[in-house]
């Protein structure tokens, strides 16, 4: 009699776990699909020869921004945003610059699968003796999102060398215009955060 009562205990702690598992398993990928996509990559690469104190001027370089395969409202945002943060480290927009600004981008279309579905398994022996288990149910779920990819770079004008550029990588709302505004301004914010070298956050 003991050992069937344990039995039918052991039964069910196991239906108790497996409920509260097949709640919380979808909701723990789901915040981590969304900490996925929220968040922006970012890195930087410069010249180390180069003095970065004596820029203090900057103009947009015109055939290199041309290139970016982008629409030219997208343009404009990434534009706008750049020169926001650069005019709140000093700079000065100008005619006869020290500093050319030029952008790249490059996307892609990213497909997740996730196995996110817990059930029950079949009739089997467990730590406990034989009884039903749980387990993964093979019920994939596939989602499609747009990876974008954002260059800044920095020339010196008078040498036309590159001597500084940022990365941005992460998640692109392609639907939303207030969130891809959001994002682009997000974007930018995070890459210039690396702009001046020793003083990236």
């Amino acid at each position: 009699m003991n050992n069937l009562k344990n039995f039918h205990e052991h039964q069910n702690i196991l239906s108790v776990v497996s409920k509260k598992i097949i709640k919380v398993v979808p909701v723990l990928m789901l915040f981590l699909l969304i900490a996925s996509c929220s968040s922006v990559r970012v890195a930087a690469d410069y010249d180390k020869n180069a003095n970065f104190n004596e820029f203090k001027t900057f103009a947009f370089y015109k055939p290199g921004i041309d290139k970016a395969e982008i629409s030219d409202l997208d343009k404009r945002r990434i534009l706008r945003a750049i020169e926001t943060e650069l005019m709140a480290k000093g700079f000065t927009k100008s005619e006869n610059p020290d500093m050319l600004v030029s952008i790249f981008t490059k996307s892609q279309q990213r497909v997740d699968v996730y196995n996110n579905a817990w059930g029950f398994g079949g009739w089997g022996w467990g730590g406990f003796g034989p009884g039903w288990g749980w387990g993964w149910n093979q019920q994939p779920t596939v989602s499609t999102r747009t990876e974008g990819t954002l260059f800044i770079d920095f020339i010196d004008a008078d040498k036309k060398e590159l001597v500084w550029q940022g990365m941005g990588n992460g998640y692109l709302p392609t639907q939303n215009l207030e969130k891809k505004e959001e994002r682009i301004q997000e974007f930018v914010s995070k890459v210039m955060e690396k702009y001046p070298p020793g003083m990236a956050q």
